[in-house]
């Protein structure tokens, strides 16, 4: 616990570019004291500029210094003199060719050596710590910046013994190496003693850029996309293959299921009425022809019944029983004999 680790420095190549870019194998160490040398001699030189970083690229014979600063007319000077002589002082240092760069900061508010700076020069002017740290708080939240944390710490107000006092707005994700989060370390030289002012702002995360370009707006929420099934590295073709034949049936059953129509719906069975008590049959000669049911003859075969029945038989009378009833008589004779 308590093991604290430079938010530049973690995040170096992932979404922060590095300020040395150059590499040796023998003149490493001495090398290394010269970019020393030329960060001290831009810091002094440019104590008023507002600056805030300084980068240092090394070629076979030339040496590029960029300097990042809020006040990049300060730095020019009229008709360029002060890069001159900053050029001139630089070429001192160094036995290779000096080409400076003058890169300006739009959001002053957003980078936080620039706010730590701010803190310390009201510290020295004497002004309350507290209100200091509110109202650059206030002006860096408004800026745009999703979290801000200010630290002081030192003899402040002038106490005999020293405290540290911070106050924080936002949310500071120290651990999150997307979040680009600008540190900023100065320390303000008052009256009464050395008094450390530390800042952190964190302006967004940032994804997919190049290191270096901070993002400062939100992120737009990603859209969700749906699982699918990825086969395993071996058996992955014959299980993908089964798994499709297993779905096919399946498939068409649900087409079959969404794609039949509703059954329409039927009218509800109704019983019939029982049939009206008709009055009793009348014989076909009393009813009257408007009256008698119409016959409507079903076929052919029907139609010869009908014409058959609808001859009249001989009617046989008193003479002619007699007669009958002796052939009948005389045949069942015949018969026996």
């Amino acid at each position: 616990m308590g093991h604290k680790v430079h938010p530049y420095g973690f995040r170096i190549g992932i979404i922060k570019p590095w300020l040395a870019k150059w590499y040796a194998d023998r003149d490493y160490a001495s090398l290394l004291q010269e970019d020393m040398r030329i960060r001290r001699l831009v810091e002094k030189q440019l104590a008023n500029a507002s600056v805030s970083q300084t980068e240092i690229e090394r070629g076979i014979n030339h040496v590029t210094v960029t300097v990042h600063t809020a006040k990049p007319g300060i730095v020019i000077g009229k008709g360029g003199a002060n890069v001159e002589f900053l050029r001139t002082a630089i070429g001192k240092l160094t036995d290779k060719k000096v080409k400076l760069e003058i890169k300006e900061i739009l959001q002053p508010e957003l980078d936080a050596m620039l706010v730590a700076q701010n803190v310390a020069n009201q510290l020295e002017r004497r002004i309350a710590f507290r209100k200091a740290i509110k109202q650059t708080i206030q002006r860096t939240i408004k800026a745009g910046a999703k979290g801000v944390k200010i630290q002081v710490s030192g003899r402040l107000g002038g106490s005999e013994m020293s405290r540290t006092e911070w106050d924080k707005e936002g949310r500071i994700p120290l651990g999150t190496l997307r979040a680009d989060i600008s540190y900023g370390m100065v320390h303000a030289h008052t009256t009464y003693g050395r008094i450390g002012v530390k800042a952190w702002i964190y302006r967004g995360e940032q994804l997919g850029e190049a290191p270096g370009s901070a993002r400062t707006e939100p992120r737009e929420p990603r859209a969700r996309t749906p699982r699918t099934r990825t086969a395993a590295a071996t058996g992955g073709r014959t299980r993908r293959a089964a798994t499709a034949v297993a779905e096919a049936p399946a498939a068409e059953e649900q087409a079959a299921v969404t794609e039949a129509p509703p059954p329409a719906e039927q009218p509800a069975v109704t019983e019939a009425p029982p049939p009206a008590e008709q009055p009793a049959a009348q014989p076909a000669a009393e009813q009257p022809a408007a009256e008698r049911p119409a016959e409507a003859p079903a076929s052919a075969t029907d139609e010869a019944a009908t014409a058959e029945a609808a001859v009249p038989e001989p009617e046989v009378t008193a003479a002619e029983e007699p007669a009958a009833e002796e052939k009948t008589d005389s045949a069942k004779t015949g018969e026996e004999a």
